[in-house]
C-alpha cells in the first residue's frame, strides 16, 4: 500500500530533524575510533537528504494502519 504524500510532507520536517541528529550523533560516536565530527551544518544536510524515505517509510507503515483500523485488506 502507497502512503499518502500529504501525510509525507507533514511527517518529513520531523523526520529531517530526527536524522539531523542521528548523523550528528553517530559521527560523535565514531570520533571514537578516529573518525571525523560532522559540523550540525553538514549534519543538517544530510538530515535534508534522508528525511525523506524516512518519512516515507513512517507515513507508509500509519497508511498500513489506517487501513487496518478502517477494516480494509492491507497488503
Amino acid at each position: 500500500m502507497k502512503p499518502r504524500w500529504m501525510l509525507v510532507w507533514a511527517l518529513y520536517p520531523f523526520a529531517a530533524g530526527a536524522m539531523a541528529l542521528n548523523v550528528y550523533f553517530v559521527s560523535l560516536l565514531l570520533s571514537w575510533i578516529g573518525w571525523a565530527v560532522l559540523s550540525p551544518l553538514n549534519a543538517g544536510a544530510l538530515g535534508l537528504v534522508l528525511g525523506l524515505p524516512a518519512a516515507w517509510a513512517y507515513a507508509r507503515h500509519l497508511t498500513r494502519l489506517m487501513a487496518e483500523a478502517d477494516g480494509e485488506v492491507a497488503s
